[in-house]
């Protein structure tokens, strides 16, 4: 990797509607790239049960995230699914400040407060879903044990539109047609804006 990488650590947005594959597709890129780390999101939400405390999200109460809030913590932050999520200012610093490059897996709202910031090197990545009967596939499987699962799949499947809606305010738009083909497309990118 050269220098000029180092000094400037890049910004990698990575949005897309629910259930798109954009968390798989992040974990990937982790793992096949040693320069990257994930930003990771604070969030009101119930944990998943494959999910862990400060390495995938870190979960607090409403009470809690209201501080962080308040008192300026978050470099952005919005309300998702009525789960509020946000990033922490001093995570990304510390990454940026040892040469990383930081990855974000966000939706569109807090991907427009990122690209209005003060940062700079930011990459923004749209996923698409190859069709919209994919998304609800893909939801209904990620949400199979949960008992009120028809009803969060019908939200999610509401907000897709508006989320699509956004997809012309990023810099690249990638078809997650198959998993490893979209990483591997996704990696690209980065390489190229690294140079």
């Amino acid at each position: 990797m050269d220098k000029d990488s180092i000094k400037n650590p890049l910004i990698i947005i990575i949005s897309s509607p629910s259930g798109a594959g954009k968390t798989s597709i992040c974990k990937n890129l982790i793992k096949l790239d040693s320069n990257l780390r994930l930003s990771i999101s604070v969030t009101t939400r119930q944990a998943r049960d494959n999910e862990i405390n400060h390495k995938d999200y870190h979960f607090v109460d409403s009470e809690e995230f209201n501080y962080l809030r308040n008192n300026d913590k978050f470099l952005e932050h919005a309300k998702v699914f009525n789960n509020h999520y946000g990033t922490l200012r001093e995570d990304v610093n510390n990454l940026l400040s040892k040469g990383n490059d930081v990855l974000f897996d966000i939706d569109w709202q807090g991907a427009q407060q990122l690209v209005r910031s003060d940062y700079s090197n930011i990459i923004t990545i749209f996923i698409l879903p190859p069709s919209k009967d994919a998304i609800e596939e893909r939801l209904l499987m990620r949400l199979k044990d949960s008992g009120d699962k028809i009803e969060i799949v019908k939200s999610r499947m509401l907000e897709f539109d508006t989320e699509i809606s956004h997809k012309d305010e990023y810099k690249y738009i990638v078809i997650n047609e198959e998993l490893n083909q979209c990483t591997n497309e996704i990696l690209q990118i980065i390489k190229n804006e690294r140079q």
